[in-house]
């Protein structure tokens, strides 16, 4: 079989021209499929997958990054999630016939040609990571852009690739690989974005939550709503259902309810598998030889 190795970098804009410019320079690589990219105008972000042999995800990550870079200006962005950089992070996904140990030399080879093609500087972060206090993404992106210039000045924070500085408007990146992740969002009968912090708070693994659970609350002009906004980095720890029932739960106490989730991106088949068969109550299922998906593979 084929090596088949995923890469999901977020860009920082939701603008639809530099969406679509973004997809052609994926689509146009060779050894690479896109597969989905995913806007929100609230986040003012846009999440990019796509699956291929390692060269071709390896040129396809370069050549977005370098896009990004010429692109994208920070100093003119605004947007309810955090970002550092015009590409914010890259992660590689082991998917087929691939380790995660390949996948963590194919992003230090990439983060290395970002640096060098695009003049960015590169945080390795995840399995990737140079040091234990770089493997949270959250941890290297704190300060954000605006007070990334000032953060790399620090030894502990210096870039691995890049030095002591950042590119003027399109900022850093983190290139990483990690197991696959969902971004799973939950959106509230209430316009007040306190509640949703208190709820991601109590939700969060950094909080005494749920295991393997990022949580943070913003707000959705579009739909007028708050939103926990979560990224879940293993599902099988943590499964979906249990997600949206603690949320439900904790959002009972300001007498708010949940009015709809979303997936961001891609999600893994098993994931909604485990949900189905929660709330369905489905006695002795087994997936591996009742999923119909499943027998066919």
């Amino acid at each position: 079989m084929a090596k088949i190795i995923e890469c999901v970098p977020n860009i920082s804009t939701a603008d639809a021209d530099l969406v679509q410019e973004a997809a052609g320079v994926v689509r146009s690589t060779p050894g690479v499929t896109l597969l989905n990219t995913s806007s929100d105008s609230s986040h003012n972000r846009t999440v990019i997958t796509f699956v291929g042999d390692p060269a071709g995800v390896e040129e396809a990550a370069v050549q977005l990054a370098k896009f990004a870079a010429r692109c994208i200006d920070l100093t003119k962005h605004k947007g309810e999630h955090p970002r550092m950089g015009a590409i914010d992070v890259i992660p590689f996904i082991p998917i087929r016939e691939v380790s995660m140990d390949e996948c963590v030399a194919l992003s230090k080879k990439t983060a290395e040609r970002i640096w060098l093609e695009a003049c960015v500087p590169v945080f390795l972060y995840e399995a990737s990571a140079s040091a234990p206090h770089r493997e949270n993404l959250a941890s290297i992106r704190k300060g954000q852009f605006e007070g990334m210039a000032q953060k790399v000045l620090e030894p502990q924070w210096e870039p691995d690739f890049g030095g002591r500085t950042i590119h003027p408007t399109a900022g850093v990146v983190a290139v990483g690989a990690r197991a696959p992740l969902i971004a799973f969002n939950i959106n509230l009968s209430t316009t007040d974005v306190g509640v949703a912090d208190k709820i991601a708070r109590v939700i969060r693994q950094s909080g005494g939550g749920l295991t393997c659970v990022k949580a943070m609350g913003v707000f959705l002009k579009e739909k007028n709503c708050a939103q926990v906004s979560i990224n879940m980095t293993n599902y099988c720890l943590t499964p979906l259902y249990r997600v949206v029932e603690f949320v439900r739960f904790e959002a009972a106490r300001y007498g708010v309810s949940i009015v709809g989730t979303e997936i961001v991106g891609l999600v893994p088949m098993r994931a909604l598998i485990d949900s189905a068969e929660y709330y369905l109550g489905i006695e002795n299922f087994d997936p591996e030889t009742q999923v119909l998906e499943y027998r066919l593979n």
